[in-house]
Formats: structure tokens, sequence, C-alpha cells
């Protein structure tokens, strides 16, 4: 099933997330609707926060940007739990943008070398030293576990100047292609 998305100024997306404690069905189905709205949306990654669940879970496939960067080929991944270890490296500025803030995109800089421990769907453990654009794209969507977003790692003059966007996307004057849910629209 395809969820709404979680826009920008939604409180969900600004929370810590809490740790997954077991496997379940409900789990099960939740990682299902998860990738099945990150295609939907055409994204190559989905954390929990992003549809309004504050848990410490992420899908990605990272597939459809293989063509550039080929780190990225046949790299599904369900991430449960996920710890990253920024590895030595020089910070690399790339475009990024998110399906929480439609419209938008930022160079942001980070390093693309780390080491991801993590559970699987299974809640096997897994460790592994990711590098390239398949790093990035793994601290972006773990960020969302710690309540940020890319917008914050970019300048304050930056910020500022896309403070009429920021603005637009919260109070639910963007459109999209697929469903959302607005801070305005949030349940009480």
């Amino acid at each position: 099933m395809k969820l709404p998305i979680y826009l920008y100024g939604h409180p969900v997306l600004r929370q810590t997330a809490e740790p997954v404690k077991e496997s379940s069905e409900e789990l099960t189905k939740l990682i299902d609707d998860m990738y099945a709205t990150m295609y939907a949306s055409e994204g190559v990654g989905l954390a929990a926060p992003q549809i309004g669940k504050s848990i410490r879970l992420v899908v990605i496939d990272a597939s459809p940007v293989a063509d550039s960067f080929p780190e990225c080929a046949g790299r599904k991944m369900t991430l449960i739990n996920p710890e990253i270890e920024i590895l030595e490296g020089e910070r690399i500025n790339r475009s990024e943008g998110c399906l929480s803030l439609p419209g938008l995109s930022e160079n942001v800089g980070r390093t693309e070398h780390i080491r991801l421990r993590w559970l699987d769907a299974e809640m096997n453990a897994h460790e592994e030293i990711i590098d390239g654009f398949l790093a990035r794209i793994v601290q972006h969507e773990c960020d969302h576990l710690e309540g940020k977003l890319y917008i914050d790692h970019i300048s304050p003059i930056r910020k500022q100047l896309i403070r009429r966007k920021l603005k637009d996307i919260a109070e639910g004057r963007t459109g999209c292609d697929y469903p959302v849910r607005h801070a305005s629209s949030r349940r009480r």
C-alpha cells in the first residue's frame, strides 16, 4: 500500500526515532509499504519518519542511479536500527533532494566513506564499509532518524534564500506527484 509522505514542517520529521525492538508481521508489512511508497514516489530511499512513523527503519533501492554511480547497482537494503561511523575522507559537495522537500535540491557536503552497522528485515546483523554515492544516500536517510534534514547541512545564507519555498511546503502550497501530508494537515 502506498502511504503519504510527510512534508517539511511536520513535527515527526524533527523527532529522534525510537529503536525497532523486534520483528513482527506489522513490521514486515510496513517495510513492504515503504518500498511501494518509495517506488511510487520515484525515490531511492525512504525513512520511517517520512511516513509518520518515528522508528529507526530505512529502505533503500539505489539501482535507479547506477548509471551515474556504479556502486549503487543492485543495492536494495532494509536498514533496521542503523548505525553510521564516518570514516576519513574528503567532504564532497553534491546536490541532494528529498521526498519530504519536493521541488528543492541543494549542494550538501558529506564524506562518502562510512562504516554501516544494521539489522536486516529478518533481524540479522550486518556491517559493511560503504563508499561513494551509496554512502551519501545512507547518511541522508539515517539523518531522518535523528530528526535532521539535508537542509540542516547547508549554509545559513542558502537556507535564508530558500526560506519562502520552505514556508510554502510547510503550509501546503506545493504540488507533488505523490500523496503527501502537510504540517497543516497533521492529526491532533
